[in-house]
């Protein structure tokens, strides 16, 4: 019999759905994994684009978990002053084999403190805040370091997942999930302030602007400087 691998998802509001969904479809068909949604209670939580998730434990019930993953999202900055979350991201980390997020995910972990010396990959837009907690910033998709693997943002978590699963069950399982999922992305360039056109940057960065972008990255900032 497989033995059970509990990977646990910090759940919480303004969430990015895909940072979370996307590896959960990969992490869910490993053999042995059991998923688990936490937040404080079991209220439904919204995400950022109006989905909504209902959790599947509490900060109080869910067991010890061998991997924990922290997906970004609009709601990153609240997370991150959130102590009654940061603690428990302390005390799973205590117990847990591997340390794990996508996106800005990687700020949460870094605001508990348990990024602080580690490489770490980030939402390309939020990267450079990752030193003002202690953290060296990888421009990849995938960044391990140790224990600690991160995904850079939203659908680079699900290139954060095969490579969990590569590397808990070995290559041919992770192709055989790849094959399951149809995970064969077309070959476009543009996904990185580095590939894309600056016509299309500077689009995107005055839409993040507009969309609170700029007010997030000085909240984020104040609350390491406060550290």
């Amino acid at each position: 019999m497989t033995e059970t691998f509990n990977i646990g998802f910090l759940l919480y509001p303004e969430l990015t759905q895909l940072d979370m969904t996307g590896p959960a479809q990969v992490l869910a068909r490993m053999p042995g994994a059991k998923l688990h949604f936490v937040w404080k209670t079991m209220d439904p939580i919204p995400d950022d684009c109006g989905l909504t998730f209902l959790p599947t434990a509490t900060f109080a019930d869910c067991p010890q978990l061998d991997m924990i993953c922290v997906p970004g999202g609009y709601g990153t900055s609240a997370v991150m002053q959130d102590e009654v979350a940061l603690s428990w991201l302390r005390r799973q980390a205590e117990g847990a084999q591997f340390i794990t997020s996508v996106c800005t995910g990687s700020l949460i972990l870094a605001a508990a403190g348990l990024m602080t010396g580690y490489k770490a990959a980030c939402h390309w837009a939020w990267r450079d805040l990752l030193p003002q907690f202690g953290v060296i910033p990888v421009a990849d998709r995938v960044v391990e370091d140790r224990n600690r693997i991160s995904g850079g943002g939203v659908t680079a978590g699900i290139d954060f997942a095969f490579h969990i699963a590569e590397k808990l069950h070995g290559r041919d399982v992770a192709e055989m999930l790849q094959l399951v999922l149809e995970y064969d992305p077309a070959p476009l360039s543009g996904g990185t302030p580095e590939t894309a056109r600056k016509s299309i940057v500077d689009m995107t960065r005055a839409a993040m602007t507009a969309r609170g972008f700029d007010l997030r990255r000085t909240e984020i900032s104040s609350l390491a400087s406060a550290r």
